[in-house]
């Protein structure tokens, strides 16, 4: 088999982008980017090296400032914003948990109309593959490889959107501006056939030559993510025991290099989308870096999300008599640090993070309205010296610790015995990586066992793009997205604090967040899509 690297050949791909552009440009619908102009078919679908080239294409999702797809660094931790964790200086996903969401708005329809392009080339992929004479087994593997591809955009399609046009076949203008929404059961059945059928053809291990295609995990991963959804506990976590009992992945013992350049190849990883310094890069470091360290700290966490850490002996900073409210960020999970940055007690490349109101720092809390006072650490790598415009690390879409998180999750949900033999093969392989080393979970309670998964799940993968997906499938959205929320400790006397609005003890007020039981559990067709055609029934609400 031809060993293909994504990473390193991705940048040499300018025919399949020309190619891919020139299905979309002459038509006007999102869905109508099919088929090739007749010369193009003719002359690219011929051999092997053409399948590899177009094979490649199928995740070509952008660089530079990244397309709107659930792929993408900012667009995946946009998600995470929405859902709570944070916010960004120029409000732009915000607009989709504050109230204010309508068919209209920008962000959401580009979600909407990236994913569906992605989809109509592995579409066309799919549809031109069969016709060319080359390895049979090679071919396959592709097929499949796309399928699972095509089947993990339909996943945030059905997610976000509920019922959606289910296209799997080349179409015709005309088609296409007829097309109507399918019942979201019919979504989930299609995908779970998907993922079933192509985990068994796709490899159980993927070269380092190969990184960024699917693996059989891979396609195992999102078909748990698709069970859990559904609340199919059981079926969920027969899954992940697979992904378990393969022996393939592990937690690495560092957390904060883990989302460096340098531990792409991390057997931690079963799904990253891939850069390429300077050829197919991203920008996220730009918006990341504090501005003492040239970047826009354009996004800002919430205090919603500190408090969530845990003290150092396990309990949470209600319980824990280790817990200082004026020193909250002491004696805390050492993941709060590798995920927020704090005043005077983070540091990034030498330099100190402060947000001292009162400093001359370029990051101090109250520069900018929008600023919390916190900024994100997690992504930050303090190995890249380079250009934060050009950057080439990968980003991470699924980790081993999310498999064994919802591997428990799904065994509590079913209603299975829990034994301190699971907690220990699962939530506590995760606390205790010796980076974190975070004091065993020991609680067997259904009820008291939950709070603590879910809350594992937020400090685990904040910012990586999951968070949104949990609280819809848990229902707590409207809990979460449905509060007033805060930023930085300002004072420790907050009654007599007059530089800015704090609360009763003494955190910044930030942002206010609303959320529409019955209405905001889904998002709204894009007005533009419903205009161009009436099958399209909006959502409710909207």
């Amino acid at each position: 088999m031809k060993k293909l690297s994504i990473k390193n050949i991705i940048f040499a791909f300018s025919a399949a982008i020309i190619l891919n552009g020139t299905m979309t440009s002459c038509l006007n619908d999102i869905f109508d980017k099919q088929p090739l102009d007749k010369v193009s078919d003719d002359t690219f679908w011929k051999n092997e090296n053409d399948a590899l080239m177009a094979w490649t294409a199928c995740y070509n999702h952008g660089s530079g400032w990244v397309s709107n797809t659930f792929w993408a660094p900012r667009t995946m931790l946009w998600l995470d914003l929405m859902a709570g964790l944070g916010g960004e200086g120029e409000g732009r996903p915000d607009g989709v948990t504050d109230g204010t969401l309508t068919s209209s708005y920008w962000v959401t329809n580009e979600y909407w109309s990236q994913t569906y392009k992605t989809i109509a080339t592995c579409n066309n992929f799919l549809y031109h593959i069969n016709d060319i004479n080359m390895n049979t087994e090679v071919k396959n593997r592709m097929i499949a490889d796309v399928r699972t591809l095509r089947a993990y955009h339909y996943f945030y399609l059905a997610t976000f959107w509920g019922d959606v046009p289910l296209v799997t076949t080349v179409l015709s203008m005309e088609e296409a501006n007829s097309v109507r929404r399918t019942p979201v059961n019919e979504v989930w059945d299609f995908i779970e056939n998907e993922l079933k059928e192509s985990a068994i053809l796709l490899p159980v291990t993927i070269p380092d030559s190969e990184l960024g295609k699917m693996s059989q995990g891979t396609a195992y991963a999102i078909l748990g993510r698709v069970l859990m959804g559904q609340k199919k506990w059981s079926e969920a976590a027969e899954i992940y025991k697979k992904i378990i009992e393969s022996n393939v992945y592990i937690v690495e013992s560092d957390f904060q290099k883990l989302f460096w350049e340098q531990s792409e190849y991390s057997k931690e990883i079963l799904l990253a989308s891939q850069y390429v310094e300077d050829d197919f890069y991203h920008v996220l470091p730009q918006y990341l870096y504090p501005q003492v360290n040239g970047g826009w700290h354009s996004y800002n966490p919430y205090n919603e999300l500190v408090m969530q850490f845990e003290c150092i002996d396990g309990k949470t900073i209600d319980e824990s008599p280790l817990y200082d409210e004026n020193n909250p960020y002491d004696n805390r999970d050492p993941r709060l640090l590798y995920t927020v940055m704090v005043n005077h007690k983070s540091s990034f490349q030498g330099k100190e993070y402060i947000s001292d109101p009162f400093s001359d720092s370029p990051d101090r809390f109250g520069r900018y309205a929008v600023w919390t006072g916190y900024c994100i650490a997690k992504f930050l790598d303090g190995g890249f010296e380079g250009n934060l415009m050009n950057y080439g690390g990968n980003f991470i879409l699924i980790r081993y610790p999310e498999i064994l998180l919802s591997y428990l999750e799904s065994k509590l949900e079913a209603g299975d015995e829990i034994t301190q033999l699971l907690l220990n093969e699962t939530i506590n392989k995760v606390r205790e990586r010796t980076s974190v080393n975070m004091p065993a979970v020991t609680e067997t309670n259904p009820s008291e066992l939950r709070e603590i998964i879910h809350r594992e799940r937020c400090v685990e993968f904040a910012f990586e793009g999951l968070h949104y997906y949990d609280i819809l499938r848990w229902g707590t959205a409207s809990e979460e997205l449905n509060r007033q929320f805060t930023g930085m400790k300002l004072t420790t006397d907050p009654e007599n604090y007059t530089a800015s609005a704090v609360n009763e003890k003494g955190y910044a007020i930030c942002s206010r967040r609303i959320f529409t039981p019955g209405k905001n559990e889904l998002w709204p067709i894009p007005l533009s899509e419903i205009q161009l055609n009436p099958n399209l029934v909006q959502n409710p609400g909207y």
